[in-house]
């Protein structure tokens, strides 16, 4: 009987502890197109430091085999903030443009929905990426006065302040809730850039033209492309001031736009690295990071907010001028970049710290997978996520103070929407080639043991028939399935 009273008593216990532990403030950091080897905690050769990304190795833990859903933009972003695989949607290749319908369909739960309803303030700054609708048809009627609709505020982010998708698609003005702040009302197109070994950099600067002309970006007369990074710093510090005066938890979403092109570091950051234009601007970067995290320590609130740093897929295929100029490798040792199925497109930097609970300087290197935040989140919170929300995100709680899962197997997916699928250390690449002019596609099989050719060198498939066979298998039925991970998790 004393036993079992003490048994009790101790459940009891927890269960306060768990109740009485603050909930944390939780900032994502995500930046764009930035690969595994564009951290210098990560990659001992990179040809620039990042002090502050690794800093939050340093005092974090780093996932060594952590992943994007997808190897492009508005996938890996509807990936990131539903749990949930973005090929399931409409969109099953490439991305989308800076207006039209938003591919989080309203009602779907997202990470910003669930910790609002759980009592947190809810904020986005930065790109956005996955749709919303103006007023009017580009070059014909817009109404800049209108509200545009579809956006984060109708997503769960009480918040927002950014711009709509990368500036190479247009629309180019910030954007504060559910309004421009000043109309588009000029035309432009990419101007000369500042890498050199890229034929396609380019730059959004003034001076705008009065008419389209063949224009076709329509931008806003005080917008300049290397001013961005700044001013979403800015107005994120402001808000997590605002937010901290708060009794309730905050989530912010700071979406930075670096270093995906245009690469447009800003003057005083230009030539502090030995990689050209593009190392300057990830060193730009890295120091905004560190903005933010000196106003952590500032406002006394960092050892209860969990700062998770990540990318939405890796490198731009600049990455091949990279190596050959400067010696600089930004998928680090990972065969490929963005778009691609292999480790380069989608294995990142995935940094998570939380100093109240995470052991500083520790790694965990089984895999982990963006769309995993969700349920992480709603295991955190000590909540079960209903049948529709996160079908693809399985919890990686434990992880965070020192144990392991073993995750189902994970689905890669590339801008031109070909699949793969990795289950352990094997991953398994399905291609469709032809045979010969008007023959059908049969498939060719790549299988990589990842865990000792982490680099993708050695095709396996020939040597596992069976073990091709079934991933592939394996592969069809995921695919075919409303959910990869199963709802009674």
């Amino acid at each position: 009987m004393n036993r079992l009273i003490c048994t009790l008593a101790f459940v009891a216990l927890a269960g306060w502890m768990a109740i009485a532990q603050p909930r944390p403030n939780i900032l994502i950091i995500y930046t764009d197109d930035q690969g595994y080897g564009d951290v210098s905690a990560l990659n001992p050769e990179a040809k620039f430091k990042t002090p502050n990304m690794d800093r939050l190795a340093r005092e974090g833990m780093t996932f060594t085999d952590g992943h994007s859903s997808d190897s492009v933009c508005t996938p890996s972003r509807y990936g990131l903030l539903t749990g949930r695989y973005s090929w399931r949607t409409r969109l099953k290749r490439g991305v989308l443009g800076a207006e039209g319908p938003c591919l989080i369909e309203n009602g779907r739960m997202t990470l910003a929905s669930l910790l609002r309803d759980h009592g947190y303030q809810t904020a986005m700054v930065g790109k956005w990426h996955l749709g919303m609708q103006f007023a009017g048809e580009k070059g014909k009627d817009r109404d800049w006065s209108k509200p545009f609709t579809d956006g984060p505020i109708e997503k769960g982010f009480d918040r927002f302040f950014g711009i709509p998708a990368s500036m190479n698609y247009g629309i180019l003005t910030y954007l504060d809730q559910d309004r421009v702040t000043t109309p588009p009302t000029l035309w432009t197109r990419k101007k000369p850039g500042l890498v050199v070994h890229d034929r396609a950099s380019y730059r959004i600067m003034p001076p705008y033209d009065t008419e389209r002309d063949g224009n076709n970006l329509e931008v806003a007369p005080d917008f300049v492309d290397e001013e961005v990074l700044e001013v979403f710093t800015k107005k994120a510090m402001a808000w997590i001031r605002e937010a901290a005066r708060q009794p309730k938890p905050f989530f912010l979403y700071l979406a930075y736009t670096s270093p995906h092109k245009p690469v447009a570091p800003r003057q005083e950051f230009r030539g502090r690295s030995q990689c050209g234009a593009y190392g300057d601007f990830v060193v730009e970067t890295d120091h905004r990071v560190g903005q933010i995290l000196a106003l952590l320590d500032e406002l006394k609130i960092a050892d209860n907010t969990m700062v998770i740093f990540t990318s939405d897929n890796g490198p731009e295929n600049t990455w091949k001028g990279r190596i050959k100029m400067y010696g600089h490798r930004s998928a680090g040792i990972y065969r490929d970049g963005k778009r691609s199925r292999y480790e380069g497109g989608h294995r990142l930097p995935f940094i998570i710290r939380w100093p109240a609970v995470i052991k500083a300087g520790s790694t965990y290197e089984g895999p982990v997978c963006q769309i995993d935040l969700l349920a992480t989140f709603a295991d955190m919170l000590n909540v079960s996520l209903p049948p529709n929300a996160g079908e693809d995100s399985f919890s990686f709680h434990p992880v965070l103070t020192g144990g392991r899962i073993e995750r189902p197997a994970l689905i890669h997916h590339s801008a031109a929407g070909e699949f793969a699928i990795r289950e352990g250390d094997w991953k398994l690449i399905v291609n469709k080639a032809p045979t010969g002019r008007g023959a059908a596609s049969v498939p060719v099989y790549e299988l990589y043991n990842l865990r000792t050719d982490p680099s993708e060198t050695t095709n396996l498939a020939d040597e596992h028939p069976a073990l091709v066979s079934r991933l592939e298998r394996l592969l069809e039925r995921l695919k075919s399935s409303p959910r990869s991970v199963p709802l009674n998790r």
